[in-house]
Parts: C-alpha cells; structure tokens; sequence
C-alpha cells in the first residue's frame, strides 16, 4: 500500500513541476536525453574514473542446456563497484529518467504503479520465456 502511494507521490509531484516540456515530443526528445547522459555516466565510470571494469568477450554456450541453466554460462561483463561519486551520479540520472518517464506516463494518462504491477504479473506469469 504504501509503495503505491509512492509511486503515485511522485508522478502527481513530476505532474506539478514539469513546466517547459509538456509537448510529447519534447518528452520523448528530453526522455532519449536523459537515457543517454545515464548511458554516459556508466561509461565514465569506466573510462575517467576506473572503478568499473569490462571485460567482454565472446561465451561458448552449449546448445543442450536449458533456460535455467543458462544463467550460469551469461554474466554482465562489469568488474569492480562504483565508487561514491560515480554512483552519486548514475543514482542522479536514473533519477531523470524515471522524472521523464513519470511525466510521459502524465501525459499519456498512465500510472507509473499500475504499469510497474502489470509488468510483474507478466514476469511472474512467464518467468524466463517473458524475456526471450
């Protein structure tokens, strides 16, 4: 109960600050924006500071194991941890992202809550094959 009232705290508080980009599509240009300065903050946590490492390389899977068990052969490529201040500002960019998403969600007259339940019902529902 109280998540909901959180969720909905902070689409009716997006709702009330958003002046300049009420248009969808400067929404949707700013929500692109904001993901990619995200993206870039990630990355810059790779390549200014160090505190993230990736080590990517090609996986050999064999092609009898099943879903479950694939999990064991994926990982995500990333060493190490962000430090405070680069986590600081992913922390503060995703925060954007979900500020613009919350305002899409206005405009288009949807709830952010109802979307996040109606997405864990579908995982829930089909496990592992909802993302394949």
């Amino acid at each position: 109960m109280l998540k909901d009232i959180i969720y909905n705290d902070f689409q009716h508080t997006v709702s009330e600050l958003l002046l300049c980009n009420r248009s969808i599509l400067d929404l949707l240009a700013k929500s692109q924006e904001t993901n990619a300065r995200m993206n870039r903050a990630i990355v810059k946590a790779v390549t200014s500071c160090g505190c993230l490492k990736i080590n990517a390389h090609k996986k050999e899977i064999p092609s009898e194991i099943s879903l479950e068990e694939l999990k064991q052969y994926l990982e995500s490529h990333l060493d190490g941890k962000l430090c405070e201040n680069c986590r600081e500002m992913v922390e503060m960019e995703m925060g954007r992202v979900l500020f613009y998403l919350a305002a899409l969600c206005n405009l288009l007259d949807l709830n952010l809550y109802d979307i996040l339940i109606k997405e864990q019902k579908q995982l829930k529902t089909l496990g592992l094959f909802s993302m394949v």
